[in-house]
């Protein structure tokens, strides 16, 4: 038989994530199995909570009292779950009289880790998920008043502590650290997330090659996530959606994002350099003090980040997140780039420089489109057989040829391709892409990040011969507008969920991200997604 008592006043802040929370007379003297991962200890197992300076954390005040009806049916004991602000300890125990079970079912809203009496584990609770009466098999009854949200569980206006990945140096593997992350601000939202993505854009900033170094770092800005508070002046958005963070932003009110042709926001475009918010110039993210410099204005490798309101897209919550996250970036900038920007026409012919996730993307829109010959440049000749799975026809390695790729090319298309979509941030292949397309009325499309210190060089003549080129950040996609149409568009089968799912090729933890880089750096997969597993 297990009982717990839990002294009269109860503060707790975990170490993760995890809100202020307070308990008035809490107690499970009915439990007949016990909780999660209890190994069998000593006859005085113990639950014990880490305990922190009151200082580090507000502690919330609410005044609404939640009743919470247990115990046997002829014996309806309520006990009443109450936060407050006092500061005294813990004082519980679990007696022991029988094996203990690893046994745990997740559920929806507050979350208890018990821990034994050596110093492992203790008592944290989480905002987004609550000990399920399941994993009581004893507990008759766990009323709906602790799984319904409520507002005595909010986490607005309060710090939290959560696990980021922070880049330290420049290509040193991340560091999983605990982070204060600050209430949003004025337009801005704080956003739970629940799933992010590697893209090649993180590496890049990561090993800062040809790149301004800014670290420390949270990196990360392809994923999804549910709104968990919003700032003042917030009025699209309310704790509880489902929302995509966006790399760039639309503010609905500039020039461009009131323009049909542009998604250049003038006041949320992509800036590499900002590493704060542009509402104050300060950083939400902390450690200890420390300033963490944003990414992108996203920084989804944390567990909570905030997010300027105009870089979040709201989407319809029945979409798997696990999956549309990837929307948030790189494939819905491939796509777009072909049939936003490129726009090729039934029966034209397309050639694809890099055939990474944002290549195949691009791939995939030229097969939507119509295209009938689509051509893959790579200098990885295992991408072929990958390539085919999303429209790609024919496969041009430039290491196998003596002659410039553009040249090859214009050969096999009897004067250039209608299209060209760039994909890999090569100056080299940027250039190879624009000399490839047909004189009269090719169009090239650049969508890989150069170096900054890169500079394009081609004859004049090319471009009084008629040759197009363009650029596009995000596939001309409007982030607000735009995004969450994508995605029904997916969940109404009108775009290939199976092909999306085809980009996602490893998933790990997230106490694993290194291996998303380690994936990604080898040339192995396409997306790796990273599980936050609040």
């Amino acid at each position: 038989m297990y009982s717990i008592s839990v002294s009269s006043e109860l503060t707790t802040t975990g170490s993760f994530c995890k809100p202020p929370i307070s308990l008035h007379r809490f107690s499970f003297p009915f439990l007949r199995y016990p909780f999660a991962n209890i190994p069998k200890r000593s006859p005085a197992t113990a639950i014990h909570a880490r305990k922190r300076d009151p200082r580090s954390q507000p502690v919330l005040k609410p005044s609404i009292v939640e009743d919470v009806s247990m115990g046997d049916e002829e014996d309806d004991e309520e006990e009443q779950l109450l936060f407050d602000d006092s500061k005294d300890g813990i004082d519980a125990s679990i007696e022991e009289d029988d094996y203990v079970k690893d046994e745990y079912v997740e559920a929806e809203k507050t979350e208890l880790y018990v821990g034994d009496g050596a110093g492992g584990g203790g008592i944290e609770s989480s905002p987004s998920t609550i000990l399920s009466p399941h994993s009581l098999h004893g507990a008759e009854r766990i009323t709906e008043a602790i799984n319904k949200p409520s507002s005595t569980m909010s986490t607005a206006g309060q710090v939290i502590r959560c696990k980021a990945a922070v880049a330290w140096e420049a290509g040193k593997p991340l560091v999983i650290e605990e982070v204060e992350v600050a209430p949003p601000q004025r337009n801005e939202v704080r956003v739970k997330i629940l799933y992010t993505s590697l893209c090649h854009t993180d590496v890049y900033f990561w090993e800062a090659k040809g790149q301004n170094p800014l670290f420390p770092r949270i990196l990360g800005h392809e994923a999804g996530g549910i709104v968990e508070s919003v700032g003042e002046g917030v009025t699209d958005l309310q704790p509880g959606d489902h929302v995509l963070p966006i790399f760039t932003g639309e503010c609905k009110e500039c020039p461009h994002c009131k323009s049909e042709e542009s998604n250049m926001c003038d006041l949320l475009r992509i800036n590499t350099d900002r590493g704060s918010m542009i509402n104050d110039g300060k950083s939400r993210f902390s450690i200890d003090g420390q300033p963490i410099h944003h990414f992108l204005g996203t920084s989804t490798f944390s567990e909570y980040t905030v997010v300027h309101v105009g870089q979040v897209a709201k989407i319809n919550p029945a979409a798997p997140l696990d999956k549309v996250c990837v929307l948030s970036c790189g494939i819905s900038t491939g796509f777009g780039a072909t049939v936003n920007v490129a726009k090729p026409k039934k029966g034209h012919s397309v050639a694809i420089f890099g055939l990474g996730a944002v290549g195949l993307a691009a791939a995939e829109g030229a097969r939507f489109s119509g295209a009938s010959r689509i051509i893959g440049v790579d200098l990885n000749a295992s991408r072929f057989e990958e390539a085919k799975k999303f429209g790609v026809t024919e496969f041009v390695n430039p290491k196998d040829h003596d002659k410039p790729v553009q040249q090859v090319i214009a050969e096999m298309t009897n004067g250039g391709v209608d299209r060209s979509v760039e994909c890999t941030g090569s100056i080299q292949a940027m250039i190879s892409a624009f000399e490839c397309v047909h004189d009269g009325w090719g169009v090239a499309v650049l969508v890989g990040v150069p170096s900054r210190d890169d500079s394009f060089k081609t004859s004049p003549v090319n471009f009084l011969n008629e040759r197009t080129l363009k650029g596009t950040f995000f596939g001309n996609y409007k982030p607000r507008t735009d995004i969450p149409k994508v995605v029904e568009q997916y969940m109404n089968k009108g775009l290939e969920l199976e092909k999306l799912e085809m980009f996602i090729t490893h998933s790990v933890p997230f106490s694993e991200i290194n291996k998303a880089f380690e994936y990604m750096l080898s040339g192995q997969g396409l997306r790796c997604i990273i599980r936050m597993e609040h």
